[in-house]
């Protein structure tokens, strides 16, 4: 157990940093499963306004360090080559 008043607090502020980062990690997936049911659907034009939404919520989550920046930078590239192969299709 940590002795020091500081070490409660730095527990404390890390629980605290951990329980946000897991929800907007979760809002991530969340909205990436919303995407490949409307790829799935066929709905190429709600795809591609979430697409947009989608992007930025990576580049932000990334800018707050909760993913890394080239992790997100891989999950939107991927997103929109999924969204182009729909589309030719």
């Amino acid at each position: 157990m940590p002795i020091k008043k500081a070490a409660y607090k730095a527990i404390k502020k890390s629980k605290v940093k951990h329980a946000r980062n897991a929800i907007i990690k979760s809002e991530l997936k969340t909205i990436v499963k919303k995407f490949d049911k409307l790829i799935a659907g066929k709905k190429t034009d709600e795809a591609k306004k979430m697409v947009d939404i989608i992007s930025s919520k990576f580049c932000r989550a990334a800018s707050k360090g909760i993913i890394h920046k080239n992790t997100a930078s891989r999950k939107i590239s991927r997103l929109k080559k999924r969204l182009a192969a729909s589309t030719k299709t």
